[in-house]
């Protein structure tokens, strides 16, 4: 077999027993991974009466809990010596008079987690939440009830729905966390962000993944942030959505009627074996830890790039 035929081998599912224990000169060996993998959030929407929260970036686990409800995602059983692909999506932005765009998916080896929806804009064919790893959230407007995005199945959940009562009072609904849908916007109140996913991965526990807020318009009470980096919601046609926190796959707020907030970026943490050292390449940043509790983490903040372990 070729070189190259080899390493797309290695890429997919080998393992050192099926390929021998030797290529390029170095050991192979097989290594368990665990993996935090977070995407980007969504950008909150703009424009209008009262937009919808952004959905937060989709979130798969292995460790503690992972997104949507779903079971813990399975550990990856990789090569040492080989290497393997890494991306942390960014947060989605957002447009004016528009709903916000996706945010960035974040890539680990054969595992892919989907950006967050932008919240729904009042701007015409842009009033439903988009669909992400979880939803935007509906725009309030002259339609009642615009329908939030929805989740992709195991990695978040669906956005709120948007309000109408009359021209005057409108409200966005809150963009989906990893853990609970975006709340539905109400009288005077638009809807607050899902919750996110609590994960204990890096040592200590820490929540991802929370949906922005939904924006409402003449000074009413602006929804909140989910827990796990949303945004909050503006309140009013000169007050801004709030960014998503980075590195959290927060949504976005939504605004009432200015600019809604930038999602947050994802994030990749990786636990392997302590006995193991972990090489970060060139267009990814990120820190190795040291030993404790017999593995260590790379936690892995921004870019494309190859890692690998010796």
């Amino acid at each position: 077999m070729s070189r190259y035929g080899l390493r797309t081998r290695l890429n997919g599912s080998a393992n050192a027993n099926s390929i021998g224990s030797w290529f390029g000169g170095k050991p192979l060996e097989s290594i368990t991974i665990d993996y935090l993998v977070v995407a980007g959030g969504g950008g909150g929407g703009s424009g209008g009466n009262a937009s919808g929260g952004a959905g937060a970036g989709g979130l798969r686990s292995t460790v503690t809990a992972t997104g949507g409800g779903g079971s813990l995602e399975s550990a990856l059983s990789l090569v040492t010596n080989i290497n393997y692909t890494v991306t942390v999506g960014a947060g989605g932005t957002s447009v004016a008079s528009s709903r916000g765009t996706v945010g960035g998916d974040s890539v680990f080896s054969t595992i892919t987690s989907s950006g967050g929806g932008g919240g729904g804009s009042n701007a015409v064919g842009q009033e439903t939440g988009g669909n992400g790893g979880s939803g935007g959230g509906g725009a309030g407007g002259t339609t009642p009830g615009n329908a939030g995005g929805t989740a992709t199945t195991n990695q978040g959940k669906d956005g709120g729905k948007g309000l109408t009562d009359n021209v005057t009072y409108t409200a966005g609904g809150g963009g989906g966390g990893a853990n609970a849908v975006g709340a539905n916007a109400a009288y005077q109140v638009g809807g607050n962000g899902g919750a996110g996913v609590a994960v204990a991965i890096s040592g200590s526990s820490v929540t991802y993944a929370g949906g922005g807020g939904g924006g409402v318009n003449n000074n009413n009470t602006a929804g909140t942030g989910g827990t796990g980096g949303g945004g909050n919601a503006g309140n009013n046609g000169t007050t801004n959505g709030s960014a998503g926190t980075a590195n959290t796959g927060g949504g976005g707020g939504g605004s009432g009627g200015a600019t809604g907030g930038s999602g947050g970026s994802g994030i990749v943490i990786l636990r392997y074996p302590d006995n193991k050292t972990i090489t970060i390449g060139a267009g990814l940043t990120g820190t190795e830890s040291s030993a404790s509790g017999g593995y260590k983490r790379a936690t892995i903040t921004a870019g494309t790039g190859n890692v690998s372990w010796a």
